[in-house]
């Protein structure tokens, strides 16, 4: 199960959106069921990032949003987003 997330920060909390992002990579990779876990900026849009995440099941992402570094960004994004999109994926071929 792939799910891709798409993070617009609010005017000039592009820094500090990056570096909560960034926080997060590291402890999610280690995570049972993470296959993928890697977060893009765009070259065109300033505090535009791209989150891929690839998980074993859509039971292991769930646990992952349970996890404390996970609760930790959670608690944070509302200061740092102007927006946010997750869509879920299943690749076909």
């Amino acid at each position: 199960m792939t799910l891709v997330v798409l993070l617009r920060s609010k005017d000039g909390q592009h820094l500090l959106l990056e570096a909560e992002i960034r926080a997060i990579v590291g402890p999610t990779r280690k995570e049972e069921g993470c296959l993928q876990y890697d977060l893009h900026h765009s070259l065109d849009q300033l505090g535009l990032f791209f989150l891929h995440e690839v998980w074993a099941t859509r039971e292991h992402h769930t646990a992952h949003t349970k996890t404390p570094h996970f609760l930790r960004w959670n608690a944070r994004k509302d200061s740092l987003l102007a927006s946010r999109d997750a869509t879920y994926w299943q690749q076909i071929i």
